[in-house]
This record gives structure tokens, C-alpha cells and sequence, in this order.
């Protein structure tokens, strides 16, 4: 039998609506809180994203900034970014607090941990492009450069490109998850995911392809990490599946027993 959840006191809809606007401007105040205390290093983060970059220019050259106000606005936009990213964890945090209340007991043993293991894989995704793929991609770039073409990369642009990358790998290690809940909602079944692993390593290729630059190094880097993160997911789903069934058969062995007592004599 399922617990019901904590409270079921139902709130009114203006609860609920005051409720997700404070939460709403909690969010907000952290994300600006951030951006102001990392505002004036923002020099420095752009110079430390750009380093994958910086390492393979030619000798004598230099990133450009075509734009008249880009050199500012592109270390604002970085700055803002990087705000965000840090504060996932009290975004998630301020949405658990919204959606809990409504949620089982065992449901909340469950989400915990996901949300966890959901803000360490996204930061594990962007720290492997950033350590990983960036070097090999921009090494590669840098060798086919033509002939007679300098290498003198767009501020802006570059931005756009890096951060385009580092949101894709993020969610791309969120496949774990995704594969856990869809195991454990009860949408699919462990075999038949098993058996569409062929499918599934072909679209992790074929993501690969459509998210990274045209070059075989950066699509297999993206795809293979997918493949593999998909069979943690897998595995760790068919773990808590077979856990529940074995919960479940035991309750109901429980209750079979109970029913199947006689009633006690009647002094």
C-alpha cells in the first residue's frame, strides 16, 4: 500500500501562487547575488574559458572582438551564464521545495538523490568538454586551418560556441536520469531498452554528430560517454526495479499469510 504524502490538507490556488512566487524571487536574488560578487573578476573568466582557445592561435595572434561592444558585453553574458550554472543547486532546491509537499515518502527517497546526481552530472559534463573535448577540438581546427588564413577567433562568437557546447555535454550526461526515471515511472521495461541498445548507440552518434563541430574526434567524444552514461542508467534502474518487485511480492506474500489465518476462538 502506497503512503500518502505528508500533508493532505489541500492549499488554495493563491497559496500555491504566492508560494512559487517567492520562490520564483529567491531564485532571482541568488542568480543576481552571484553575478554581482563574480561581476568584477569577469575579465578573468572569459580569459579562463577562452584558454582552450588561446593555447592553439598561431604564434602572434590574438582573439578579436568585432563588435564595438564586445569586449564588455561578451565578459557580462559570460559572467551571467557562469551565475546561473552556480546556482543550480538553489534553483533545484527552491523547486523540491515547491513540488515536495505533493510527493510520496517513497517518492521523496527516490528524488533526493536524483537531484543530486542531476547537478553532478551536469557540472561533470561541462568539466569534460571543457578538459576533454576543447583541447582535441581546437588542436584539430587549428591544424586544417588553409594556408594564408590566420586563425583570429570572434569574441562573441566564441562565446556562443563554447557555451552552446558546454550546455549539450550537461545534458547529455543527464542520461542517467532519464533513463532511471523512465525505468522507474514505468513508461519502458529493462529488456526492451536492453534490446534497443543498437538504436540507442546509433542516435548517441547521430546527437553527436547534430551538437558538435564536423569532425569524427568531437562527435565520438560526445556519443561514447552518452552510450556508456546511458548503461549506468540501465543498470541502475533495473537495480531499483527489481528492488521494488521484490518489496512488492513480499508485501503481498504478507498479506496472502494474514488473510489465510484462521480467526482466533471465540472464548
Amino acid at each position: 500500500m502506497s503512503q500518502r504524502p505528508d500533508s493532505d490538507q489541500e492549499m488554495p490556488l493563491i497559496s500555491h501562487l504566492t508560494e512559487l512566487r517567492t520562490r520564483l524571487l529567491r531564485i532571482v536574488a541568488a542568480i543576481l547575488l552571484l553575478f554581482a560578487g563574480l561581476f568584477y573578476f569577469s575579465q578573468d573568466i572569459y580569459a579562463l574559458v577562452a584558454a582552450p582557445l588561446r593555447a592553439y592561435l598561431p604564434e602572434g595572434a590574438t582573439m578579436i572582438a568585432t563588435g564595438v561592444a564586445s569586449p564588455f558585453l561578451t565578459p557580462f553574458k559570460l559572467t551571467m551564464m557562469v551565475a546561473l550554472f552556480l546556482s543550480m543547486p538553489i534553483i533545484l532546491h527552491q523547486i523540491w521545495g515547491f513540488i515536495a509537499p505533493g510527493l510520496y515518502k517513497h517518492e521523496k527517497r527516490i528524488a533526493v538523490p536524483l537531484l543530486v546526481s542531476s547537478i553532478l552530472l551536469f557540472y561533470a559534463g561541462m568539466a569534460f568538454a571543457y578538459f576533454v573535448v576543447f583541447p582535441i577540438m581546437f588542436g584539430f581546427f587549428a591544424s586544417v586551418t588553409p594556408e594564408g588564413v590566420e586563425m583570429m577567433t570572434d569574441i562573441g562568437q566564441y562565446l556562443d560556441f563554447v557555451l552552446t557546447l558546454f550546455f549539450a555535454f550537461g545534458v547529455a550526461f543527464e542520461i542517467p536520469i532519464a533513463t532511471f526515471l523512465l525505468i522507474w515511472v514505468g513508461i519502458v521495461d529493462v529488456e526492451t531498452l536492453r534490446k534497443s541498445r543498437p538504436y540507442v548507440i546509433v542516435g548517441c552518434f547521430v546527437v553527436g554528430m547534430l551538437l558538435t563541430p564536423p569532425d569524427v574526434f568531437s562527435q565520438t567524444l560526445l556519443a561514447v560517454p552518452m552510450w556508456m552514461l546511458f548503461e549506468v542508467g540501465l543498470l541502475c534502474g533495473s537495480m531499483v526495479k527489481r528492488r521494488d518487485d521484490e518489496e512488492a511480492a513480499a508485501a503481498e506474500e504478507n498479506d496472502s499469510s494474514s488473510n489465510d489465518q484462521p480467526p482466533a476462538a471465540q472464548p
